[in-house]
């Protein structure tokens, strides 16, 4: 029975709880602490704060000049027309329903902008009452119940109206919906009204343009939430993406929920007058007014775009100004595409011929504007954009190697600056992650003279021009110790023209200062003292810091003066194998001594030792060419002769003759003799001074009479010559002056006695001509001469 009690206590209660939540007034919020942690300066927004000019501005000129993005120009006054607030508020009105907000110091999506409320605005900001339950003063509106569809009664409704004429397909804006209903278990039923209407002037139905994408819904309350928890009165999650969080947590007003920004978006036709009108509203389900919870909306200032915006090729909204790197050609596209306008581009001001579409390829950088205009409208719809022009660095790949030492282990990175990027000016920062290079954010290597790197490490280097014109591109690390050289040699001491092997050690490969090639031998034929060096390298390239060395020693090369040489036979000369350090000598004759003397022709050969090398020298003795008579001049009646020879030159060297004529007994250094003897046989010998080398040549000094008397007195009775006929091939003839021959000679017949055939020859002058052989030089001699013959009759 106590049990049942309790049970239908319990029913009662929640029954009540429930109507009064649903269906009768509620209670005002309570009221916040006045300083507490969530409304101290800094924490929330300002509105409506006296510190900011557009706080006193009117509401057409908030609509004008903080809510449409074109607002300072001057073409806005007759293109926005007929602002309206409701209820209207004068500007001074501190508890007005609308105004001017900042986001101060707060995270606060908006900058600034223009907010409505259902209660009074400056308590949704940066304020100590903290009261957000206010009745405003502002009634129903049919036109926002009939868009939201709304069965209840709505209250303290706040109507933004104005009149405009776009110069674009599309007009936009961005808002936050805030509210007081983010409060236990209400978002599940009770729905403060809004709506963004807009219609043509000329008449038709509203659209509401609050709603979210993607047909989701109108954007309120009971649409947008998270799960609501609760035996009683609780609901599931409705479109919670779009909730951005309760307060007090990072929703930077006093009100206890707001949306993420959204964007409200209309497609119109250009030239054609809209209007529009903003609703929000508190709402009770039932025929009672609540007034209890108030709710706002806030206008992002210069999102509502009735004018141009210039887009890329993707359709998204360029911004005021974009960079442009080395002339990439952009194509930039007005918003609006209606062939009942008037389209002209300008750069840096002046029109570009030509360019009277809503689309343009900017090629240079600079100002790029375009004018819209409606036929007729004297004001034409404006959108600018400028493009910086910036040269992007030329940078490739790179590896940077880093040879280690005891005293070097880290990466000084600017030794890659130059073979990543030539060009002058380029800047650098090096990422150890990729994802911060391409952010190029602030979290790039500082110590770049030092960098700890490991062997293999990949480090994203963005070169730049010192501006906004980039390229990524990878370093690549290695890391490798500095290897040692070492050098050896087959042998550091050799004979001229013998080879040696050399060694390098400490590397993969190696660097010869002597030689071409990278391996590590070399053999190579010395002819004198040579030092050779060597770096050693790594794997990765690493070279040794000083090259090894060594050197090897060419001993001099073992010499000799001998040369062939010409002797005589009888002479003995003096064979030197000449002097040198160490020198020991062994001849082919056996002797040891540095000379020999010999007196045979021959060969011969000396080997010399210098006490490391050997060395063979040959020496050809022959024979050498004697000297020789070639002509004497026989003078009969000074009785002298002289000698002429030849002297061939001996080892190729001049000599000086000397002469005999007695067989060898004397000699002397002149040619000439004198006081010889008539018809003597006389063995001429001539030689080169201190040699054995003797020519000989024989003559005879033949005394003839010049005149003959045949008349048998005994005196000059003949021509004798047989003193020659003992000398070999002897012959002779007397001729007459006509050149008829008179007598010839011979071994046998001698002697010419002035007759031919027996018969005396008149007396005239005859000529004689003679030749013979000396016996010993085989010299063919020949002799002619006059004679007179007188006979008497």
């Amino acid at each position: 029975m106590r049990r049942n009690l309790l049970f239908f206590l319990f029913f009662l209660v929640i029954s009540t709880f429930s109507y009064s939540q649903i269906n009768g007034p509620r209670k005002p919020p309570k009221e916040k602490a006045s300083g507490s942690a969530t409304q101290k300066a800094g924490s929330f927004i300002d509105i409506n704060a006296p510190g900011y000019a557009e706080s006193a501005y009117s509401i057409t000129q908030l609509v004008k000049d903080v809510l449409i993005s074109s607002g300072t120009n001057t073409c806005v006054t007759p293109t926005v027309t007929n602002v309206k607030i409701t209820p209207n508020h004068a500007v001074t009105d501190a508890d007005r329903s609308w105004g001017y907000f900042h986001k101060a110091t707060t995270n606060f999506p908006f900058k600034d902008g223009i907010v409505l409320s259902t209660g009074k605005a400056r308590r949704g900001g940066n304020s100590s009452e903290g009261l957000l339950g206010d009745n405003n003063g502002g009634g129903t509106d049919s036109d926002l119940a009939q868009a939201v569809g709304s069965t209840g009664t709505l209250t303290d409704g706040v109507l933004l109206e104005f009149d405009f004429v776009p110069t674009t397909s599309q007009i936009k804006f961005n808002y936050i919906l805030a509210s007081e209903e983010y409060t236990g278990s209400f978002p599940c039923s009770y729905a403060d009204a809004f709506a963004i209407l807009l219609r043509p002037t000329s008449g038709g139905p509203y659209q509401n343009m609050a709603v979210l994408p993607g047909g989701a819904g109108p954007v309120s309350i009971t649409n947008i939430h998270p799960l609501i928890p609760g035996t009683f009165g609780g609901c599931a999650a409705v479109n919670e993406q779009f909730f951005a969080g309760y307060n007090p947590t990072n929703i930077e007003t006093n009100f206890e929920g707001r949306t993420i920004p959204l964007t409200a978006t209309a497609t119109v036709i250009a030239g054609q007058e809209y209007h529009f009108k903003m609703v929000v509203a508190d709402f009770a389900p039932g025929s009672f007014e609540d007034h209890s919870y108030d709710s706002a909306v806030f206008l992002e200032g210069g999102s509502f775009n009735i004018g141009v915006e210039l887009l890329d090729p993707s359709g998204a909204t360029l911004p005021s100004d974009i960079n442009v790197c080395d002339n990439v050609p952009q194509v930039i596209t007005a918003s609006v595409s209606d062939p009942n306008l008037l389209y002209q581009w300008f750069l840096n001001g002046a029109p570009v011929p030509g360019a009277t579409t809503n689309s343009i390829t900017a090629v240079q950088p600079g100002t790029y504007t375009i004018e819209v205009s409606v036929p007729g409208n004297p004001c034409p719809g404006k959108a600018t954009i400028e493009i910086h022009g910036g040269t992007t660095p030329q940078a490739q790949d790179a590896t940077l190697l880093l040879c280690t030492t005891p005293d070097i282990t880290t990466f000084d990175l600017t030794n890659a600056m130059p073979s990543i990027s030539p060009t002058p000016g380029a800047v650098f920062r090096f990422y150890v992650n990729q994802a911060d290079a391409v952010a190029q954010n602030n979290n790039y290597i500082q110590n770049i003279l030092n960098y700890n790197g490991t062997d293999g490490q990949i480090l994203y280097t963005v070169v730049s021009n010192g501006g906004f014109c980039s390229k990524m591109i990878e370093l690549k690390l290695l890391k490798e110790t500095t290897p040692t050289a070492g050098l050896k040699s087959s042998r550091i001491k050799i004979c001229p023209g013998e080879s040696v092997t050399l060694t390098a050690e400490g590397g993969v490969t190696y660097q010869w200062s002597n030689f071409s090639g990278t391996g590590n031998t070399q053999t190579i034929t010395l002819y004198q003292t040579t030092t050779f060096t060597v770096y050693a390298v790594g794997t990765k390239g690493c070279r040794s810091l000083n090259p090894a060395t060594i050197k090897v020693e060419v001993t001099p090369e073992i010499t000799s003066p001998l040369k062939d040489i010409e002797m005589c036979l009888g002479d003995r000369i003096t064979l030197d194998a000449g002097a040198g350090p160490n020198y020991k000598y062994l001849w082919s004759t056996g002797a040891t001594t540095q000379t020999i003397s010999v007196d045979s022709w021959g060969i011969y050969t000396v080997e010399i030792d210098n006490g490391f090398c050997k060395k063979i020298f040959t020496v050809k003795v022959g024979g050498a060419a004697t000297p020789f008579v070639t002509a004497v001049n026989y003078e009969s009646a000074k009785k002298m002769v002289t000698i002429i020879a030849e002297n061939p030159p001996m080892n190729n060297t001049p000599s000086t003759l000397e002469y005999s004529i007695d067989n060898g007994i004397t000699w002397q250094p002149s040619n000439v003799f004198t006081s010889l003897l008539d018809n003597t046989n006389y063995t001429v010998l001539v030689r080169r001074v201190g040699t054995h080398c003797v020519g000989t040549f024989d003559f005879y000094t033949l005394q003839i009479n010049n005149i003959i008397t045949p008349n048998d007195d005994g005196v000059n009775d003949v021509l004798d010559l047989k003193a020659l006929g003992e000398f070999k091939n002897f012959t002779g003839s007397v001729y007459d002056r006509y050149g008829v021959e008179m007598f010839r000679f011979s071994k046998e017949k001698p002697v010419w006695d002035g007759t031919v055939g027996g018969k005396k020859l008149p007396t005239a002058t005859y000529w004689y001509k003679f030749n013979f052989e000396y016996p010993k030089s085989k010299i063919q001699m020949n002799w002619s001469g006059w004679i007179m013959l007188k006979n008497r009759e």
